[in-house]
């Protein structure tokens, strides 16, 4: 799907609420949503296994291990 199309549906969504797209707040809104679909869905055409690089091994450890300043992003399907 085009960024294009994406930009087309939340126009006709953005209408369909009784807004007018073409209004200086929204003018530019059928554009950012469709630039932050592509981003928030972009791991989806990922190969995780090479991204993981082998990165995961066992250790005896007991103890919790703690990864920080890692960042992460959800886009959860019914907020679609």
């Amino acid at each position: 799907m085009s960024s294009d199309s994406i930009e087309d549906y939340v126009r006709h969504v953005i209408r369909e609420l009784g807004e007018d797209p073409d209004r200086d707040g929204l003018q530019r809104t059928p554009a950012r949503v469709a630039k932050s679909m592509r981003f928030l869905t972009s791991g989806y055409d990922q190969d995780p296994v090479a991204i993981l690089n082998n990165a995961l091994f066992e250790v005896s450890y007991d103890e919790m291990v703690l990864v920080k300043d890692i960042g992460f992003y959800s886009l959860c399907e019914h907020h679609m």
